[in-house]
């Protein structure tokens, strides 16, 4: 591998972080989180001034995504992987269906069909790089999509299944790379869960739900039938976040540093503009791959490329873990393709943290690395 080739200064971004997540925090924030430190980090989560911090959280998610009355936002420790097993216990009634096109909805999959409480999953499957609409089923009672799959970049939109409704089918969407930067409509989905250290540049740890009213109800029915460990009980977690607490104690620091993103998104035009400067960045990238010779988007559909994860493949004169080894010895990291999917592919994440001039330096970057790899392949 080539360890001699320098980036020169005007091309490194000023931040290097490029991660699908974890993902950039802002300092900004993390300057916030040490002001408040003195009166928050160490205390019970209990009293007042932790309390404040999570209502604090969940009215601003609620305004964030323009909740109807009656959605209600549950949080809950163990991330967005725990709450798969806690929707298996207290979301699925009897069979769930899902779109599986990648690494992380293929897991949720595999889980309910684990499940011995549970009947084996409807699965549509397509190969990674494009998406399935699963077909409505009046065997099933809980639909799990995916807004963004972590692993292809691929992202679909948030829609039933034809013929559906949330009496007989509840519609779940992974929303984990997606929530804050995605557009998304409330009355669409019934639970959309996500994690907080992607597109709301925290910490990781916990796992967030916006419930509707029908969600809200399954998980009082199935409660009345079903031994649920009080962990992945969504019910008493909703339960606790109405008390503007969580269940158990809490990552303070990433609950802060979440609050704090989330505001300054609000401030700068909310869901609306976050999608729209994603879109933005992510659209720089696919238009300088596909101007490259030796590069281009590894989605083929325009209308399913992801605006906030953009996988690019690059061919045989480049090498993708080159280049990304470089970019990380020159401070530009976590621009690695998703391990288990097995390209040649640099997967790059535009998340409202990440400054559009950095993505400009970031192509200009790989434009000279890759160049120099060519010459050398040459010679």
């Amino acid at each position: 591998m080539p360890r001699d080739i320098v980036l020169p200064d005007h091309l490194r971004p000023a931040d290097g972080r490029f991660g699908s997540g974890p993902s950039k925090v802002r300092q900004e924030g993390v300057d916030a989180l040490a002001a408040a430190a003195p009166r928050l980090l160490g205390t019970s989560h209990r009293r007042t001034a932790v309390k404040d911090l999570v209502r604090r959280l969940r009215e601003g998610l609620a305004t964030y995504f323009s909740l109807p009355a009656g959605y209600e936002v549950a949080m809950g420790n163990g991330g967005a992987t725990l709450f798969w097993d806690a929707a298996a216990f207290g979301l699925v009634r009897e069979r769930s269906a899902h779109a599986v096109f990648g690494e992380f909805s293929s897991k949720f999959a595999a889980l309910t069909r684990a499940a011995p409480f549970l009947a084996d999953p409807l699965v549509v499957e397509s190969a990674p790089g494009s998406a399935p609409a699963p077909p409505a089923d009046a065997s099933v009672d809980f639909y799990a999509l995916t807004h963004n799959e972590t692993s292809t970049g691929v992202m679909t939109p948030v829609v039933r299944p034809a013929g559906t409704h949330t009496a007989s089918g509840l519609v779940a969407v992974d929303a984990t790379s997606a929530a804050g930067a995605l557009p998304v409509e409330p009355e669409a989905f019934d639970a959309y869960y996500f994690s907080p250290q992607k597109a709301f540049g925290s910490e990781g740890g916990l796992w967030v739900a916006l419930l509707s009213p029908a969600a809200i109800a399954r998980l009082d029915e199935i409660a009345s039938e079903r031994y649920i460990p009080a962990m992945l009980d969504i019910r008493l977690a909703l339960d606790n976040t109405r008390e503007d607490q969580t269940y158990n104690t809490p990552a303070i620091a990433t609950l802060l540093l979440m609050a704090e993103h989330l505001e300054w998104m609000a401030a700068q035009g909310g869901l609306d503009w976050a999608a729209k400067d994603c879109a933005a960045k992510a659209g720089r990238l696919y238009d300088w791959a596909g101007a490259r010779e030796w590069a281009a988007p590894f989605v083929a559909e325009p209308e399913l490329r992801s605006t906030v994860i953009c996988t690019i493949d690059l061919d045989d004169s480049v090498s993708a873990d080159d280049v990304a080894a470089i970019l990380r010895r020159n401070d530009v990291v976590d621009t690695e393709a998703y391990r288990k999917l097995g390209r040649n592919q640099l997967r790059i994440a535009v998340f409202p943290a990440v400054d559009p001039a950095d993505v400009e330096r970031l192509t200009a970057a790989i434009d000279h690395i890759a160049g120099a790899l060519r010459d050398r392949g040459r010679r």
